[in-house]
């Protein structure tokens, strides 16, 4: 058998492939579970999916009229994810940290270690809480005098009067409670804690909200728009697993907080990654594989 035979078969082999799949399950833990993309742009783990790439060739190349469908669709996903790992290579990550209201056109780029530009103006028009029911304690006044005291939750109401009263929602961290007047069913206005208030000039009541417990965060998100020399080109929200697509980059929403002064700010991450249709792609094509695989197999048994 010449060498180029032996190579040949090497590297066709089931052994080899066995044990590249392995290295490359091995070697993809700490990505996996660290969350560090740059794991799977490093050289050496690569070198492993271009092998598992030539291997996957080299077995089909050479049992090409002994394989089913089925099959050829397998090792042709499996190809195709392997491609899409490789296109992540050529994409990045940068993080900001935008206050509620302000732009930004840089971001830190992790790759290049320094700023880079966006392409575009980022601004967090709002950044939005949504927290389940909240038991508060809301004082009722009328002039000087104390009229009543209610304990609640946000979205439950009582009577002041004629009036019944919803307790729509209370804000962080301005702790500023909003609330809604009908009166027969019709809205009459609305009002908060703070003193704002779009009510008749008639209305006897005023509120206060006395004491409330620590609200449990149901669902946290930002609106985003950009912007080009003043012109709007795109909005839309991000949450932490459901980013704002925009011209192939990925905007995720990472944090929120208040700086010292009692500023909100969000953190947001801007990924590009032009390997992900790919990945997607080729898993869909492996599912389909599968599917067929089993269907075959069953077929044969009846």
């Amino acid at each position: 058998m010449t060498l180029l035979k032996r190579i040949g078969r090497f590297l066709a082999s089931m052994e080899l492939a066995v044990a590249l799949f392995l290295i490359v399950a091995v070697a993809a833990i700490p990505g996996t579970f660290a969350g560090n993309r740059a794991l799977y742009a490093h050289p050496a783990f690569l070198c492993l999916l271009a092998g598992v790439a030539l291997n996957l060739v080299c077995c089909t190349l050479r049992r090409f009229r002994s394989l089913s469908v089925p099959v050829l669709i397998l090792h042709l996903g499996v190809l195709v994810i392997c491609g899409g790992v490789a296109a992540r290579t050529f994409g990045h990550v940068a993080t900001v940290n935008v206050y509620e209201g302000t732009s930004v056109d840089q971001a830190y780029r992790w790759d290049l270690e320094r700023d880079a530009p966006l392409g575009a103006d980022l601004t967090v028009t709002r950044i939005n809480r949504e927290f389940y029911p909240i038991p508060v304690r809301v004082g009722v006044l009328r002039g000087s005098a104390k009229e009543a005291l209610h304990t609640l939750k946000t979205g439950d109401s009582f009577t002041a009067g004629p009036y019944r009263v919803t307790a729509d929602s209370l804000q962080f961290p301005s702790e500023v409670l909003r609330l809604s007047v009908f009166r027969n069913g019709q809205l009459v206005g609305t009002c908060d804690t703070a003193g704002e208030r779009s009510l008749p000039a008639e209305f006897p009541y005023d509120f206060r909200l006395v004491a409330f417990q620590n609200p449990v965060l149901k669902r946290l998100w930002v609106d985003l728009a950009l912007s080009r020399d003043g012109v709007a080109i795109a909005e839309g929200t991000a949450e932490v697993n459901a980013p704002f697509i925009w011209n192939g980059l990925y905007f995720y929403n990472t944090q929120v907080g208040t700086d010292a002064m009692g500023m909100s700010f969000a953190g947001i991450q801007v990924v590009r990654d032009p390997g992900r249709p790919c990945v997607f792609a080729g898993f869909a094509m492996v599912g389909l594989g599968a599917v067929l695989a089993c269907a075959r197999r069953l077929r044969r048994k009846q």
